[in-house]
């Protein structure tokens, strides 16, 4: 998982594994001074295994606790920081010759054992651990819910706990991260929790095809940073980017088939982070309308509105609902994403005089005084009570809740919180949370890496995500003013967004550099609260350490 180590100066040792374990290699990733601006505690040099490893190869020490280096120890450099650590005088843990990674290799924390087994180098047990392991084991009356964990470092071992196998797992990220960049697992007991519950990527395939090899990479770098949602927005004007058997017609030349999505839902169950699907409606339906030109919006003299359909017409329900009927199993997690946004009905000065027929359709279903706006709340509605009828929690754009009509949109509709750039005046955030609403921070002043910079849109950067934002800055550069409407309860979390607008403009290895150290950045903000710990000077090289 995560790129492959590497020493942050040419001067650093660097090793070579040859042959058996019982040779042991020096090798410190930061020469002697760790990335605070100290020097280095006084310590023995321990080979860094690959993240790649998948066997026992990798040199280690014959001892899993060295005979020195016994003072009160100081947190481990992980992205994202501890929560809390209470240290303790000892040695600390790393691999040694005979450690194991032990853990019922037949329950539910096989997969995780098996994964920073490979990563460390070491064979995987189970039963009782021995001096020099890493342990690993549910604790289902542990506090701090499903993604906690609590890593206890004493008498030369360790040992991950967590209610659920997901806060066992990021134990491993943290067990992974501090190997790399100290060298050893301090003494002492962490106890580690998100501040977030949803932390993720945003990823825009429909207008950019990403191919599966790719998002997978995105996924692994993305699971060693604690993140757990990949959103995947895969239909839109541009193009129609998986396979269906439903709908065949829409789908573009370049394509995920059903067995490549399984695939990446499948690693990503692995790596606990959630594929949500987006198709987005009634607006950014193109590829759509390409193949059904009879479901093209229109106004009252003829015009066309790019990707929108006429929601006057019950074709394009049927549609976009056989889809989500399709696709729901393709998906099996928690969300479904509506998209509803940039509904281009709405942006026009006069909505009842340039689209009479939608007015027609309003009133026919709602009632005399119904509007254009209602219809459109009500297609959202309607396409989120489809989507609990399959299982699912729905989200959409917080453009696509319209005020002032008498249908309102349903109060358990995620509001995904992007913008406040719409040509008619977007609501503030504020609105949505005294209404009760749950919401997800997309802020596009910070979150918003759009391919070619059109519209005013910068490519973000680590820095000024770090150092400025937080999941109560929700549109433009100040939070939200009342602290009391974001907290961890109310605005969910947060996620970068990746949008193909130029799909030229960068090439896939571009991006996935270009977003590395935001996306760092915010997975550092969106799990520790606060502050963060580190300089960014000092994140940067850590983060360069980490290869994350």
């Amino acid at each position: 998982m995560g790129l492959p180590l590497r020493a942050t100066k040419a001067s650093c040792a660097r090793g070579l594994i040859a042959g058996a374990v019982v040779t042991s290699v020096l090798l410190t990733l930061g020469c002697q001074q760790d990335h605070g601006g100290r020097p280095a505690a006084t310590r023995s040099t321990p080979a860094h295994p690959s993240a790649h490893a998948t066997t026992a190869t990798s040199a280690r020490s014959p001892s899993a606790v060295p005979p020195h280096g016994t003072a009160a120890a100081t947190p481990p450099r992980t992205i994202p920081s501890v929560r809390d650590f209470t240290a303790a005088s000892g040695p600390g843990w790393r691999p040694g010759d005979n450690s194991r990674v032990v853990a019922d290799l037949n329950g539910p924390l096989a997969d995780e054992a098996r994964m920073i087994a490979a990563e460390l180098g070491l064979r995987t047990a189970s039963g009782t651990a021995h001096p020099g392991d890493l342990s690993l084991a549910l604790a289902p009356r542990q506090s701090g819910g499903a993604e906690a964990y609590t890593l206890t470092v004493a008498n030369g071992s360790a040992r991950i706990t967590g209610p659920a196998d997901a806060g066992v797992f990021y134990g491993t990220r943290t067990v992974k991260q501090a190997l790399r960049s100290g060298g050893r697992l301090p003494e002492g007991v962490i106890h580690d929790r998100p501040d977030r519950a949803q932390r993720g990527l945003n990823l825009d395939i429909a207008r950019k095809f990403y191919p599966p090899a790719w998002i997978e990479a995105r996924m692994r770098e993305m699971a060693d940073l604690k993140l757990n949602q990949l959103a995947l927005h895969f239909s839109d004007d541009q193009g129609f980017r998986i396979q269906s058997t439903s709908h065949p017609e829409i789908v573009s030349s370049q394509y995920l088939t059903k067995d490549q999505v399984r695939q990446i839902v499948a690693l990503g169950r692995r790596l606990h982070i959630t594929v949500i699907p987006e198709i987005d409606s009634p607006g950014h339906l193109g590829a759509v309308i390409k193949a059904h030109p009879q479901l093209q919006l229109r106004n009252a003299g003829g015009t066309t509105f790019q990707g929108s359909v006429d929601i006057a017409n019950p074709a394009a329900a049927r549609i976009v609902d056989d889809l989500m009927r399709e696709y729901a199993p393709l998906f099996p997690g928690r969300w479904w994403h509506l998209g509803a946004d940039e509904y281009l009905a709405l942006t026009v000065k006069d909505p009842q005089a340039s689209f009479p027929r939608l007015v027609a359709a309003a009133k026919a279903k709602y009632g005399p005084s119904a509007t254009v706006q209602d219809l459109v709340t009500g297609w959202l509605n309607d396409r989120a009570r489809f989507a609990r009828k399959l299982g699912k929690q729905p989200k959409a754009w917080n453009d696509g809740f319209v005020t002032g009509g008498i249908v309102k949109p349903d109060k358990d509709i995620e509001v995904e919180y992007w913008t406040g750039r719409l040509k008619e005046t977007a609501r503030q955030p504020e609105e949505y949370l005294r209404e009760g609403r749950k919401v997800v921070n997309l802020n596009d002043e910070y979150l918003y890496y759009v391919l070619g910079q059109p519209g005013g849109f910068t490519y973000p950067t680590g820095e000024r995500i770090y150092k400025e934002w937080s999941p109560a800055v929700l549109r433009g550069s100040k939070p939200v003013s009342d602290k009391t409407l974001t907290g961890p309860d109310r605005v969910l979390g947060a996620r970068l967004a990746i949008w193909g607008d130029r799909p030229e403009a960068q090439t896939p290895a571009q991006v996935a550099r270009g977003i590395q150290l935001p996306l760092a950045a915010l997975a550092q903000r969106v799990w520790y609260p606060g502050k963060p710990p580190l300089s960014w000077s000092d994140f940067t090289r850590l983060a360069h350490r980490l290869g994350v």
